[in-house]
């Protein structure tokens, strides 16, 4: 079992998914940036200066604050779009370098050809004989 963990870890897999985490939570934190400071003080602003964060309703001793799950379900929705477009911006790329590469021309190597019809040609010549 190590042994299969060994060859899994170097083949690059894990620090592949390491860099992706990483990545994806510095991007995940600049969408939050983006959303809380610029976009919905922005809506919030075309809606007659409200605050998202602020919307809330208490229920008892219970405060349920439905703003800030507002700007959770845009954060979601900035990165869900941002990962498909990257996706389908790779897919797309992919697509084109298949396209661009040429398959090479396999051309028949005419000696070993020749040699193979010949060896054919003797074998049948022997089959008749017999």
């Amino acid at each position: 079992m190590w042994e299969d963990f060994k060859k899994f870890a170097i083949q690059g897999n894990i620090l592949d998914l390491a860099v992706a985490v990483v990545i994806g939570g510095a991007f995940g934190k600049i969408v939050s940036s983006l959303v809380d400071n610029i976009i919905m003080p922005l809506v919030g602003a075309l809606l007659g200066g409200h605050s998202f964060e602020k919307l809330s309703i208490t229920i008892g001793d219970s405060v349920i604050k439905y703003g800030i799950f507002i700007q959770s379900i845009v954060d979601f929705f900035i990165i869900a779009v941002s990962i498909f477009l990257f996706i389908k911006l790779l897919v797309k790329l992919k697509i084109q370098k298949e396209e661009e590469e040429p398959e090479p021309e396999v051309e028949p190597d005419i000696e070993l050809l020749s040699e193979i019809r010949d060896l054919l040609k003797e074998q049948k010549r022997i089959g008749e004989t017999e």
